[in-house]
């Protein structure tokens, strides 16, 4: 109070809202001029203006006569643009510079908060601005000079002869057909800055006709300033609460909204992040976490969140990896995004990423080296995979920032199974996409997982190396113990004759037996099955096993076909019986396998795994054998292609030989969508 009264009110001034130049006033901020040389001492000479750009152009006439201008100058700067010979496309036609141009720029984004004001007798008018430009000089004439330059050399290096100009003017002409323009290509293109430039060039110049000072169309339009009628109903605005006329006549500004600091996007408010939905919450803490044990984030989502639900949310953004969770490559890399790096596509950026998380399911370690190479991805993009989930070892490589998690693996035995199926399919995804080695696939021995190396002597290897092979003769002499424990109820078998062991084979109607004869597998005194043949040894061959060792035999075959079916998806029986010798010249002595398959053992187990014989028709003069007419396939391989593969397969049980447009249109018919041709050719594949 004791201010107010120290500055009283001296006068109380009406304000009135101007509408008559309303979104068509405009404020021109010129340079500085020298104090000698006012605006009152130029002519404008013309003006135009690009109304959607709000970009004016203004051509004003130089007072050559002012003592401050420089006579030689403006002669050279004209020479230097014209040359010698004046015409109509002459810049300067008095041979001196004796005009400028100015180009305007937008000073302000937005100009809302400010007006033109008109104080007059008493009374103070308002119009608001539609825009401010600043004025700067235009050098576009040294351009120009820079162009008659370049043409009086090219005229003073000519002089060649006739022939040569006509032989120059035959040139080869390359045709190029260009394709398709997709719909991100296109947006970049319309974003970039070479498009904006030439959108803003397309834009015609409006000519406009420039009214002096003292013109009487300027008094007219200068009248337009004031207020047309001064009655409360013209002037609504303005009848509100102080607060409101101020908030009116000063807006917040955007610009200064935006330059506030803003808290970095890793860094979260436990407070707001738990007033989220569930989901949501593990999305945003996965996220920006990357790698995390689910004790982990069960502990920062708070005491009384149901684990189960926690475990079904998880699931939907995070993959399982060494027991700990990893969030999913499309949760980081969202559709139509691309990369910082390379601008990859966001598809082919999951694509390697989950190669790097395959990759840490079969090892502690991942070398960069072999990720390029396999994903043709650039460093920059592979290194950022990588430390999302790894930290980097001098001369190691790349190890898993995570122990393993024994406790969750254990205690959650349905999830990991979940997630091994789910691993079984992204690496069948992997191994088409990338065409994945044997090498790739196999996991890395386990000497090489050694958390740090170890300086140990000599002494000290051999006294490691006797207490391994010590610890390997007694697991080795307890199996062979145990064998013959087992065999030992069955000793009313002779002895085995080296010389006659055979694979069992059963007669199936007119098949023709397996070749699985075990005489290359009798070495050294080792019987089909690796044993030493003692007396009291029994015949495996003859199919007397005991009971767990037919489960074992069971129990691998099924392994054998069904790993073979996901990869093959359809085989003949005789290339079926093929890839089986091969995984049994594979196997170590003694196992299980060699006790002797049969025929019908192998088919019954195929159709035990899920597959399916298809009866393609050959035609009655083929000559295959009847192994190779008789064809298995996988029909159900839990991916999103198994009603394709279905129709497929329904296809050729009726027609060995298929047009491939026949095909497309009854996947389309059955299937109800319209495939295109990279998803028909990977179906056939």
């Amino acid at each position: 109070m004791a201010n107010e009264e120290d500055d009283p009110i001296i006068q109380e001034i009406d304000v009135f809202l101007a509408r008559s130049l309303l979104e068509k006033l405009y404020l021109f901020q010129y340079p500085i001029r020298p104090a000698s040389m006012t605006y009152d001492d130029v002519t404008h000479l013309s003006a135009k203006i690009k109304p959607k750009q709000q970009k004016v152009e203004l051509e004003m006439a130089i007072d050559t006569l002012n003592p401050n201008y420089c006579r030689s100058k403006g002669e050279q700067i004209a020479l230097n643009v014209d040359g010698t010979c004046t015409d109509e496309t002459s810049t300067y036609s008095s041979k001196l510079m004796d005009k400028q141009t100015f180009c305007s720029s937008q000073a302000a984004s937005n100009v809302s908060r400010y007006a033109a004001a008109v104080y007059k007798k008493g009374e103070l008018h308002l119009t608001p601005l539609h825009g401010i430009l600043q004025l700067r000089p235009s050098f576009s004439y040294l351009d120009k000079a820079d162009a008659k330059h370049r043409e009086r050399e090219a005229a003073n290096e000519g002089g060649d002869s006739s022939q040569d100009e006509a032989e120059d003017d035959v040139k080869q002409i390359t045709v190029r057909f260009s394709r398709p323009e997709t719909e991100q290509a296109r947006q970049r293109r319309v974003q970039s800055y070479e498009f904006l430039q030439k959108r803003q060039a397309e834009e015609h110049w409006v000519h406009l006709h420039y009214y002096g000072l003292k013109d009487s169309r300027s008094e007219h339009e200068r009248q337009y300033l004031f207020s047309q009628g001064h009655g409360l109903a013209e002037n609504t605005e303005l009848i509100k609460s102080p607060s409101e006329y101020l908030m009116m006549l000063m807006p917040p500004s955007v610009e200064e909204e935006n330059d506030k600091p803003v808290a970095p996007s890793n860094v979260l408010s436990m407070a707001q992040l738990r007033t989220l939905p569930l989901a949501d919450q593990i999305k945003i803490l996965m996220k920006n976490v990357k790698v995390m044990p689910f004790a982990n984030l069960m502990s920062l989502l708070g005491s009384g969140t149901d684990s189960t639900a926690v475990l079904r949310c998880i699931q939907q953004v995070a993959m399982l990896v060494q027991g700990n969770w990893v969030v999913k490559s499309d949760v980081l890399y969202p559709k139509d995004t691309s990369s910082p790096h390379s601008g990859v596509p966001a598809e082919v950026l999951c694509r390697g990423r989950d190669f790097v998380m395959w990759k840490f399911t079969q090892d502690r370690w991942v070398v960069r080296k072999e990720v390029a190479a396999v994903t043709k991805l650039c460093p920059e993009d592979v290194k950022d995979f990588l430390e999302h989930m790894s930290v980097a070892r001098v001369n190691r490589g790349w190890e898993f920032m995570l122990p393993y998690d024994e406790e969750f693996v254990k205690k959650h035995p349905d999830i990991v199974q979940r997630q091994h199926m789910l691993w079984m399919g992204i690496q069948a995804k992997l191994e088409k996409v990338y065409n994945l080695l044997k090498e790739h696939l196999t996991p890395k021995k386990q000497e090489a997982q050694s958390a740090h190396p170890l300086l140990v002597s000599g002494e000290q290897r051999v006294n490691m190396a006797k207490a391994k092979v010590k610890q390997n003769y007694g697991q080795l002499e307890k199996e062979l113990q145990k064998q013959k424990a087992e065999m030992k109820p069955n000793n009313t078998l002779a002895k085995m004759d080296v010389s006659s062991v055979r694979i069992k084979e059963e007669p199936v109607s007119d098949e023709e037996p397996m070749d699985t004869c075990a005489y290359e597998a009798v070495n050294n005194g080792l019987a089909v099955n690796g044993l030493h043949l003692q007396e009291d040894s029994m015949d495996p061959v003859n199919g007397l096993l005991p009971g767990g060792c037919i489960d074992r035999v069971a129990q691998e075959l099924k392994a054998f076909v069904s790993s073979t079916f996901r990869k093959q998806f359809v085989l003949t029986l005789s290339e079926l019986k093929r890839l089986f010798n091969l995984h049994l010249a594979s196997l170590p002595p003694g196992h299980t396998l060699f006790s002797g398959i049969s025929d019908k053992m192998l088919q019954d187990m195929v159709l035990d795994t899920g597959c399916k014989q298809i009866l393609v028709p050959f035609p009655p003069q083929t000559a295959a054998s009847p192994d190779e007419l008789k064809v298995y396939a996988l029909w159900e391989a839990g991916d999103t292609y198994d009603q394709h593969r279905q129709v497929l397969l329904e296809i050729f049980s009726k027609n060995y030989r298929v047009r491939r447009n026949v095909i497309q249109s009854q996947l389309s018919q059955e299937c109800g969508e319209d495939l295109n041709k990279q998803e028909v050719d990977r179906v056939l594949k």
